[in-house]
């Protein structure tokens, strides 16, 4: 194997490794925000974990943010809860940035 040929492979499995730490962080992100809207919903325990399952299956089944802030949107508006779609995707990234952090300390 050359030199280039190894350099090759490990721009590969950084690539990878990046990818899956994204899908992570993601999927993550997604649970904060689930666990964050069931408070809002009068959800705790086992109630706001089942909730925060649903949101982070969202967008498994739908694909991606859209799917999510749909789900969070329809949920929230459905019991009367009052917050805009501008605070939920404000949320959304804040929460990113400590999934994110939380994903690379490995916690």
């Amino acid at each position: 194997m050359t030199t280039f040929d190894k350099r090759e492979e490990a721009f590969e499995k950084k690539f990878a490794l990046d990818e899956e730490e994204t899908f992570k962080a993601i999927a993550r992100r997604n649970r904060l925000m689930g666990l964050w809207v069931a408070e809002k919903l009068g959800k705790s325990g086992a109630a706001a974990d089942a909730y925060a399952k649903e949101v982070v299956a969202a967008e498994f089944e739908e694909g991606g943010d859209k799917a999510v802030l749909r789900k969070l949107m329809g949920d929230l508006s459905a019991r009367g809860v009052a917050v805009g779609e501008a605070d939920i995707v404000q949320r959304m990234a804040e929460l990113l940035v400590i999934a994110i952090a939380q994903v690379k300390a490995g916690t």
